[in-house]
This record gives structure tokens, sequence and C-alpha cells, in this order.
């Protein structure tokens, strides 16, 4: 059994002479919650919409489960629960109601399971009243029973806390990760805002004007992202006993080119530039590095811009 729910390979898609994604290949393996960052018109919604079979590639291929997909068969899509754009929902009827229909239009068994659903997603309270007199986050959360009415392997999200207030998005947050937790599920989740998925992806993926400019763990971009100084000396081996001994850290580490990370003492320069010296090192380069989410994101968006 394959590790991987998600593989694309020289994934491309053209309307015209546009190119909404240009050769993106992405790797999400079972039990991830993976982001998708990008701008609004990156490329986002149309990578997802390939993967759950709602279009075409114009080139390129995508595994799921394991499985070479010419095209996203049915049997597949049982696999994968989605809210694409907005959930379709019917407004004249109750939580309920909605996800009724939608039990017997996709063969749930089980009339139980729409009472399990609701009260998964928070709505078990909500009775008789219509949907159109829903809240967003209350329609966002429907929306989500409905996409795991089938107990799908694979979660698939797009923009799901657009228009949700700041208590909407915690409570959002929370629930996928209580689903990744308990259920084992696997989770897809795009959005332009980085900061809210730091919280709660373990993967991402950055895709900038349809092409894919990085893909990385929540361990590397923390990496990337943490301010540190960048320290450069004439011997680094002596250069990091010194930092260990005379500074009394080992949060450092040393750079295949020899360059150091010393993620302590940033707000004390003095101090380390001292100390490296008076113990005979020559100081060639020392600068603080490090940067926040939004702020590494713009730089390798105005990165590839910039060319």
């Amino acid at each position: 059994m394959s590790e991987y729910v998600l593989r694309t390979f020289h994934l491309t898609k053209k309307y015209q002479r546009d190119k909404a994604l240009d050769d993106i290949a992405i790797t999400i393996k079972k039990g991830e919650i993976y982001g998708l960052i990008g701008q609004n018109g990156a490329g986002k919604s149309t990578l997802l919409r390939l993967i759950t079979g709602l279009a075409f590639p114009t080139s390129g291929s995508i595994e799921l489960f394991g499985q070479m997909q010419s095209y996203v068969s049915r049997e597949v899509q049982k696999r994968i629960g989605a809210i694409i754009e907005q959930p379709a929902l019917f407004p004249n009827m109750s939580a309920s109601e909605n996800l009724e229909v939608h039990r017997l239009q996709k063969g749930v068994p089980g009339k139980g399971k729409v009472g399990e659903m609701l009260e998964l997603v928070g709505l078990d309270h909500v009775g008789k009243k219509k949907v159109k007199h829903f809240s967003l986050g209350m329609k966002q959360r429907l929306g989500l029973a409905l996409a795991l009415l089938s107990d799908p392997e694979f979660l698939i999200l797009d923009e799901p806390t657009n228009g949700l207030d700041p208590i909407g998005i915690v409570e959002w947050r929370e629930l996928i990760k209580k689903l990744n937790r308990e259920k084992g599920l696997t989770v897809l989740i795009s959005s332009h805002i980085l900061s809210e998925l730091h919280q709660l992806a373990t993967s991402f993926a950055i895709i900038h004007k349809g092409k894919l400019l990085e893909e990385l763990t929540a361990k590397e971009l923390d990496d990337k992202c943490k301010q540190h100084l960048y320290i450069k000396v004439d011997d680094p081996k002596k250069g990091a006993a010194i930092i260990e001994r005379q500074l009394a850290t080992t949060d450092y580490e040393v750079m295949p080119d020899g360059m150091i990370k010393l993620f302590r003492y940033v707000d004390d320069v003095r101090t380390v530039s001292q100390t490296l010296t008076q113990n005979g090192l020559i100081i060639e380069h020392l600068s603080i590095n490090g940067d926040s989410l939004e702020g590494y994101f713009s730089k390798l968006v105005g990165g590839i811009d910039g060319e």
C-alpha cells in the first residue's frame, strides 16, 4: 500500500494560450495536513479541481492512493471529500435535511449518519432552522459535514476560512486538527493567508502564477523564518566550539558552506562579535537574518516577479 495519498507529475493546465498551472509536482503523504499557499489567482483552485476530477489536465498525470489516474474515477472520488468554492446547499432546508438529501444521493447507508455529522461539526443544536438564516461560519461547517458524509480518507478544502471572524477561524482550525488526529484524515487546504495555515499544516507548497516555487515541511519553513545571526568566520569548526563553550548554547547550526546560524543572541550582536574576535577568529560576515511568515512569502514571490 502506498504511503502517498497524492502525487502529481508535470501537471499543466492551459486555457487557450494561458497556463493556469505549469509543470506542478507535489507530494502528500498519508496523515499530513498539507497547506497550499498562493495569492488569489495563483492556480490553487485549478489544481484542486484537477485533483477532484472537476477538470482535466492539459498534460501531466495524477496519482491518488497509489494509482495513476488518466481521469479521477468514481471509485476514487468516493475516497475524497471536498469543498471547492462554495458548498452546494439548499437554502430552504434545514441542516439535517441538506445532509439527508446528500446521503441519499451518495448512497451512504444509515440514517444515523446525519446526526453523527451534525454533532461532529457542532451543528447538532440548530434544529429546523433553515440554511438561508445560517451565518457564514455555520454554512462552512455544514459544507464540511457534507464533505465528511461518506467517511473520506482525503479531505480537500479551498479557502475554507474566507469570511470567517477570528473566533470562527480558531474553531475551524481546531476541528480540522481533531479530524486529523482522531480519524487519521489526510487534509489538503488552500489559502492565501500563510499565517493561518502555519498554525495548522505539517507541510506546504507555495505556488505563484501557476508555478510551484517551493515545497517544504513546517519545520523547514520555521527554520527559514526564524530570526538568527548569520555568521561567517575563517574557521567554522572553531567558531562552533567557541559558541558552545563561551556563549553556552547549542542552539546553532553549521551550514554545508560553513556559514553558522546562531538562533540565540539575536538581540546581543556585540557580545557574539567580541567573543569570536577575542578568541582569535576573523569575522567575515555577521548579520541578522530571518523574517515573518508573510515577509518570507512576499520575498519569495517578489523575487520571482522581479526576474
